[in-house]
């Protein structure tokens, strides 16, 4: 299996799940082959959950092809500890030794479920395996299985009883992606199957975790023309200079929409990244990482702008 095919394996079994958001599911998926972190911001019932629960039966693991990869739920509410994450260190009087106790981040694929329902102490719990993919409690670093995604969801910062994320929490996601309400067609579909709850149980895996490794690190090799890549520097250095914005686009942001462009590239079957590429991911990669000085403005309308500026400037040399 190629890695154009391995990419469609994901969205093909993703959609008989996940009905009528073939773009969601493209983005989605490119944002998983570039190794990034995913979240996940909608109204409740629109299927949040269940995009993480198939994305991980999607996967066959590698010692056992009909075996899924390992998926942990974390639901996040206002009385969690950061320990109940990550896990902690536990004395054994047998041994009269500690002995690490893995916490939940310690899989595959993990769902931190509502995630600003709890507040910002135990969301920062998550910042040094998002980044690092490794948790150090007292003086011993463990590091999670490969490969390793975090799929966060949140209820919209207006819902009651929610903590808006940190910057840095923020920044750590590759994209943050919403479902949107289905169509007319795609709703009936899931009145008529309720795919959540009857065909989720019985999925099968598509994809081999081998070929899901594969086609990320081809994802790494798709050429970017360096006049694109320009056009993304300049892209993230205007969300700096821009008066409408009290924080900009930080490097790790640009680097982000870089790689997210290039497994979108590898997605649609092409070697290469285009300006169309960049132009669709502009505001999933930065949206969330800008603040604005009114809280009202519509940032991801502004970053479309703003992209569309400099994407139209494009001279191919």
């Amino acid at each position: 299996m190629n890695s154009h095919d391995t990419a469609q394996a994901l969205i093909t079994g993703a959609a008989a799940i996940i009905h009528g958001k073939t773009e969601f599911l493209e983005l989605l998926a490119a944002g998983l082959l570039a190794k990034g972190h995913v979240l996940l911001e909608d109204n409740p019932g629109l299927g949040k959950t269940t995009v993480a629960k198939t994305v991980a039966r999607l996967i066959a693991s590698q010692d056992n092809e009909k075996e899924s990869l390992l998926f942990k739920r974390i639901q996040f509410t206002p009385d969690l500890l950061p320990y109940d994450i990550t896990g902690v260190d536990v004395f054994d009087p047998e041994t009269k030794t500690f002995r690490f106790a893995p916490g939940p981040v310690f899989a595959n694929i993990v769902l931190a479920d509502e995630i600003n329902r709890t507040t910002p102490k135990v969301q920062s719990a998550l910042l040094e395996i998002m980044a690092e993919r490794q948790v150090t409690v007292g003086k011993n670093t463990h590091k999670p299985p490969e490969p390793f995604f975090v799929i966060a969801t949140e209820n919209p910062i207006e819902s009651e009883g929610t903590f808006p994320l940190p910057a840095a929490q923020l920044d750590r996601f590759m994209l943050r992606l919403s479902l949107g309400y289905p169509n007319r067609e795609a709703e009936r579909a899931i009145l008529d199957e309720n795919p959540g709850e009857y065909r989720l149980k019985a999925l099968p895996p598509a994809l081999s975790v081998s070929d899901f490794l594969l086609a990320q690190k081809e994802a790494e090799l798709v050429y970017c023309h360096p006049s694109l890549k320009e056009a993304i520097l300049d892209v993230i250095r205007d969300t700096r200079a821009n008066e409408r914005f009290l924080l900009g686009a930080s490097p790790r942001a640009g680097l982000h929409l870089l790689q997210a462009a290039k497994a979108l590239a590898l997605v649609r079957g092409r070697l290469f990244v285009t300006d169309e590429d960049i132009s669709i991911l502009a505001a999933p990669a930065l949206s969330h990482r800008i603040k604005p000085r009114d809280p009202r403005a519509p940032v991801e309308s502004l970053i479309k702008e703003l992209a569309a500026a400099r994407i139209n400037t494009i001279k191919f040399v």
